[in-house]
Formats: C-alpha cells, structure tokens, sequence
C-alpha cells in the first residue's frame, strides 16, 4: 500500500540559491525576524578560517558605498573588514586606440572612497557568519531543488533528497541560469555580448595606489582592479573582456607571457605583470527575465538579470534587489498581508526593474560604442571622454550613478 506523501516543512519564505544575493536577502528577512529556508546546493558553508587569508580569490566584486552601507546595517561589513576589503579612491578610464581619458576621485565625489574590491568568498563567509546568529533562518546545504508546485496559497519546492518545504512567498537567487525561474515558466531575453571575460590575478611591478584602471582596447575592454593585501598595493584582480577566441588564446599563454600582454595593454603604467594565479575564461551573455514576480514567486540578482561586467555593477544591482524586496515583505509582514501576495511582489518589481533595465541598456550601449571601428566614432569617443573630463559637474554626476545613488534607495541603503 503507498504512503500518503510527508507534509511538507513549512517556512514564510523559501530563499532558493544561497550566494551573496540569497545570504543577504536571508539576512534582511531574519532581523525582522521571519522563518526564512535558505537552500543552497553547495555541500557545506565556506571555511571562515581560510577565506580572506593568503592568495585572493579569482571572482571579485566592486562594491559602491550604498552596498557597503546595507552591508554594514546588517553586521556583515565588520567581519568582511577583518578579513580583506580592497579600498579605491580613484578611477582611471582610457581609450587605448586614442587619447581620450577621464579620471574620477573620491574627492570630486565628497566622499572617502569611491568603493571596494572585494572577493565574492569574503562577502559571502560574512554573510554567512551573520546568518548563524539568526535563528529564525535555516541554512541547508546540500538542497536541489527539483520540482515547484502550488499548494493553496502556498509553493512548495520539491528537493533531490525527496523532501517537500512550503511556503507563501519562493525566491529565485539561483543564479543566471536559474532552474527555479525556468521550473516557473518565466522566460528570459538574452543577448550574446559576443565576448568572454578572463579573470585572473597579478603582482604589479608599481604600486596600485588604490585607483580601478580601465582601457578600451580594440578587442574589448581590460580592468586592473586594486587589491590590498598584507597592507601593499602590488596586487590587482583582472578582468579582460574579449573575443571567446581571443579569451581562449590568452588563457593558454604562459604567465609570463600573459603577464607581459596585459603590462603592454595597460601601456605599461603600473610596470611589470606578474600572473600569479590560473586564468580561467566566463562567457559573458546580458539577460533580462520577462517579469520578476507572480503570485507566491519573486525572482532576484542573476536569476532576474546579468549583465556585461563593465562597470562592475551586477553584484551591486542584485543587493539592491534584495534591500528593495525585503522592505516590501517586512512592511507586509509587519501589516499582516501574506508575503505571497501578488500585489507586495508587483510593487518590488516595480521599484527595480527599470534601475536594472536602464543599466543594462547603458552596459549595451557601451559596449557598441567602445567596440566600434569606425574612425569617426573612435573620434567622438575620445573627444566625449576628455570631454567629460573636463566638466566636473557631468562628472558628479556620473560618479553618483556609480556610487550607487539612483532612484529611491531602500531604507537599509540610505
């Protein structure tokens, strides 16, 4: 005879993908203190005795001072300071092909950095150390989801283990390619950039000096980001975005011939390369899901949207998401409104979907722009950019975009 199927688990929201935008979401939710599951497949939490310590990790994130303020809020920042934040004050941006350039301060934005480059494990183990001292959040490894079915005013996610978790309100924070967004039906525009990015990270020859480099080369742009280690600036994480062909060639170059690519890209100006790490290659494809909620269903981060690496803003874009979302649930929560109501999750998507869409647009618009050949387009780029230079009002405005600072900030943010 069969078993009647277990009742399911249930909780007041399923957080489906446990990386920096899922954590920070749980973290936001179980202050208020809100019965949250947090699934995650990874087998087990990162090793907080590792993270931080010795070679920087590969995949880094340039936060701005909006980010670093809702990290702070919800106690994560401290822990992240301990370990490594990579402080800039400066930003230098070039086309290599001319002579057009713009440099950006801290100072000509009135304030004491203009962000952080931080290794996406450090982020994430203090996100998860703050987790730990939320009991209303429970923390599962090891969690696949497999099904999504609806129950009443309930979703329930099946898992590979053949457990069943309920609640009113799933999130996907399941990454680009999220299986729960497509277990939804949610379709999703995508948009080959036609490059991948190479990551790798180096010793520089010359100090740093705490600025973000960024040229344009003809095959696309090149990143030398600032990194402090042991207290020196010889360090930088890079991110080449390029043709996959291009990609490919450099990541089968020796380090020191990779090394001696990226110095001559850069013209030289921190000296020597040294690569100091393996050179891995992510292709790099812009989507945009078609909605961000229905009833009982919010997506969130990369599962709503990814976008081309260029002005490091996607880790950004996906904490905003989980500030905006969370001060929606709470003020529902506080209202006694169910947290799958498809009103509460409309007005979330509402507040979000523009800022990301209009970022993505700029991100696709840019790339056009510096990947043109054409002489007079290199020629109006180079004057737009010395340009820029040269108005400083444009450029404070410019420099708070990047900072973080569009549109209505959740309070958590401000």
């Amino acid at each position: 005879m069969q078993q009647p199927a277990r009742s399911p688990d249930t909780f007041e929201v399923i957080i489906v993908g446990g990386g920096m935008v899922g954590a920070c979401l749980a973290c936001l939710l179980g202050e208020a203190g809100i019965e949250v599951a947090l699934l995650d497949a990874r087998s087990a939490p990162l090793d907080t005795e590792t993270v931080g310590a010795g070679k920087p990790g590969l995949r880094v994130s340039a936060l701005t001072p909006v980010s670093q303020r809702l990290l702070e809020g919800i106690g994560a920042w401290p822990w992240m300071q301990a370990r490594r934040v990579s402080p800039y004050r400066f930003m230098q941006v070039w086309d290599g092909e001319g002579s057009g350039e713009v440099n950006f301060s801290a100072d000509q934005a009135r304030v004491s950095v203009l962000g952080h480059i931080v290794e996406n494990d450090v982020i994430l183990a203090g996100l998860e150390a703050r987790l730990a001292s939320l009991p209303s959040v429970h923390l599962r490894f090891d969690a696949r989801v497999t099904a999504l079915e609806g129950e009443n005013d309930e979703r329930v996610v099946r898992l590979a283990a053949g457990e069943r978790l309920a609640a009113p309100l799933v999130v996907a924070a399941d990454g680009a390619r999220s299986p729960l967004r497509d277990l939804a039906g949610i379709g999703v525009q995508s948009r080959e950039t036609g490059h991948s990015a190479l990551v790798t990270t180096v010793r520089t020859q010359r100090l740093h000096g705490a600025v973000a480099r960024q040229v344009f080369l003809p095959t696309g742009p090149l990143a030398f980001l600032p990194l402090l280690i042991d207290n020196a600036e010889h360090h930088c994480s890079i991110v080449w975005s390029t043709s996959p062909q291009e990609a490919e060639r450099l990541a089968a170059l020796s380090p020191e011939a990779l090394g001696a690519e990226m110095g001559a890209a850069l013209e030289h100006r921190l000296g020597e390369v040294n690569v100091i790490d393996r050179a891995v290659t992510v292709p790099l494809t812009q989507r945009h899901a078609e909605c961000y909620s229905m009833s009982g269903l919010a997506l969130v981060g990369d599962a709503a949207h990814s976008i081309h690496p260029l002005a490091g803003q996607g880790v950004n874009l996906g904490l905003m998401d989980a500030a905006v979302l969370a001060e929606e649930l709470v003020r529902a929560h506080s209202r006694g409104v169910p947290l799958g109501d498809a009103r509460v999750l409309a007005q979330y998507a509402r507040r979000r979907r523009g800022d990301n869409a209009a970022m993505l647009a700029l991100m696709d618009a840019f790339q056009r722009l510096f990947g043109a050949r054409h002489p007079a387009i290199s020629l109006a780029r180079n004057l737009g950019l010395s340009g820029v230079d040269r108005l400083v009002p444009v450029k404070r405005l410019l420099m708070q975009q990047a900072l973080g600072h569009r549109g209505r900030l959740p309070v958590s943010c401000r």
